[in-house]
């Protein structure tokens, strides 16, 4: 039967003890009903039988999702990072802890993947798209594969599949027993039977679902295509509207057929997730990936894809999900309404809460490469600048000022946080600490024996700040909610204002056309070495 948001609080047992039923309407939310974790970071699991969305705050966008027995395993796409393709695991879909990254040296930027398993084999598709510091790459886009024994790994190399001009693979075996790939597009080709090669040419498979042209959208953009099979069909969700621009673009669409060779029906209730207003909380939902949930109830099935946050664009791209159920027809109908309130926590009978994430700071006694810190735009060799001993991290400098500097960096979800680090450098070494969108758009402090360079809007600033030119200085950035402020000190005891600062909700998409978030970043750049030690980061109430 069909089930509405009400009628699911309501069966689901999701109205927490006490609540009043205004609790089930929409609303926006207040952003301290997350949990605090104990660095500060917002987490989605309340601890009284229900979350609130993101489950995976900050830039992971383009979520894939693989059910494996009782785990889940996710990845995102992961564009300039290198290494690249972080997993996750859970097994609940709120808790998230990192397995892993699977890609060490990208080829080139990674848009979004498709993780799969097949006999017992576990395969990524890859889309990897021509960058400046890409090895030679035969088109701008080119889909590859890697594979592995294990979801941990080791990972293999990327298999070239020599489908160029296409982005965004979906994986299925269809009703004769082959297996696909679709595209962006939506198109299909059929792979050989290990997965590592195709057969044929690339078709035409699908057109899409045409939304009200008085919509506001980015662009038609249909895209994302995620296939399974239930019951007597297979599903196509896909999604059109553009991932950026106007709030309203991104939406969630379905079609089905008894065949992967089509035709293909769309859903009658089409499109089944999209923002509507730029009042709610969540804009441009899209890019789904549906599967059943923990619970064991075959109807009850839950969306994973990404939005941006009301008002923090900056942040990125994040994970959210969103429980679901099927009418009586077999059609997916999503119950979460704008994701603004608590849902019911979809725990499995005789599970409890797992931990979640991870620490952002670092004393550097490890070297978390891939989960913790990334490089952006890296090229293969990249990791060779890096070292750590006796709890110090020391990059060999590179480029001549952030752009171009391959810096450190990593992803962090919440409004309002300070970072700080210990920095000593060679005399001909600038180095320090940022927040850091892009190559053409940053902000932070470099620190060199000519004195501190002040960067805003991706270049240097006309600013000149008279900070200490000693060896070693401590810096520090507060972020708080969009107003930046920069702080430097000789002790770490004792610290002295910068003179300048910023306001950053414009470091996001809608200004530079690149899908990234506003993240922390070390750097060094011009001669010699650099040292950090003692990154510090705490979430501050917002």
């Amino acid at each position: 039967m069909s089930v509405n948001r009400r009628q699911f609080l309501a069966l689901s047992g999701g109205l927490v003890a006490g609540a009043s039923m205004a609790s089930e309407t929409v609303r926006k939310v207040n952003p301290k009903n997350w949990a605090i974790s104990a660095e500060g970071h917002r987490r989605a699991d309340l601890q009284n039988g229900t979350f609130l969305n993101p489950v995976l705050a900050g830039d992971y966008p383009d979520p894939t999702i693989l059910k494996d027995g009782d785990d889940y395993y996710m990845t995102h796409s992961s564009f300039d990072a290198a290494p690249g393709i972080l997993i996750w695991h859970s097994k609940d879909l709120v808790n998230w802890q990192p397995v892993g990254p699977a890609l060490a040296k990208p080829l080139g930027i990674v848009f979004a993947m498709d993780l799969v398993k097949h006999n017992g084999r576990y395969y990524i598709y890859i889309p990897f798209m021509k960058a400046p510091w890409s090895p030679p790459l035969k088109s701008f886009a080119n889909i590859m594969v890697i594979h592995a024994d294990n979801i941990e790994g080791p990972w293999s190399e990327p298999v070239d599949l020599n489908i160029g001009g296409y982005i965004d693979p979906g994986h299925i075996v269809g009703e004769d027993g082959k297996r696909y790939l679709f595209l962006s597009g939506v198109k299909r080709i059929q792979l050989s039977d290990d997965g590592l090669s195709t057969v044929g040419e690339v078709h035409h498979a699908y057109d899409g679902w045409q939304y009200p042209d008085e919509w506001i959208t980015e662009a038609y953009a249909l895209e994302g295509p995620k296939l399974f099979k239930r019951n007597d069909y297979f599903y196509l969700v896909s999604a059109v509207g553009g991932t950026a621009g106007p709030a309203t673009g991104h939406m969630v669409i379905v079609a089905r057929s008894t065949s992967v060779q089509g035709p293909w029906e769309n859903c009658p209730h089409n499109p089944i997730v999209r923002t509507e207003s730029e009042q709610e909380y969540w804009w441009s939902r899209g890019h789904a990936t549906m599967v059943p949930g923990p619970e064991g109830n075959p109807n009850k099935w839950y969306m994973v894809y990404h939005g941006y946050e009301n008002g923090y664009r900056s942040l990125g791209r994040q994970t959210l999900i969103e429980p679901m159920t099927w009418d009586e027809n077999d059609w997916p109908v999503a119950l979460g309404g704008d994701l603004s309130a608590p849902l019911p926590l979809p725990l499995a009978a005789g599970t409890t809460s797992r931990p979640h994430g991870f620490s952002h700071a670092d004393d550097f006694s490890e070297l978390l490469l891939g989960t913790r810190w990334v490089f952006f735009g890296a090229s293969a060799n990249e990791q060779q600048r890096l070292s750590l001993n006796n709890k110090t991290l020391t990059l060999e400098a590179s480029g001549s000022s952030p752009a171009d500097s391959a810096p450190l960096v990593q992803t962090v979800g919440d409004h309002a946080y300070e970072i700080s680090v210990v920095v000593d450098i060679d005399v001909d070494t600038e180095a320090g600490l940022l927040l850091f969108y892009n190559s053409r758009l940053f902000i932070g402090m470099g620190h060199s024996k000519q004195g501190m360079v002040t960067y805003r809007g991706g270049k240097s600033s006309h600013w000149r700040e008279r900070a200490p030119t000693t060896n070693t200085l401590h810096l520090k950035i507060v972020n708080d909610r969009h107003i930046v402020s920069f702080y430097y000190s000789t002790d770490g005891i004792d610290w002295q204002r910068h003179g300048l600062r910023s306001e950053v909700s414009g470091y996001n998409v809608n200004t530079v056309d690149d899908l990234q978030g506003l993240k922390p970043a070390l750097f060094a750049c011009g001669k010699g070495q650099a040292r950090f030690r003692d990154f510090r980061y705490k979430g501050l109430p917002s």
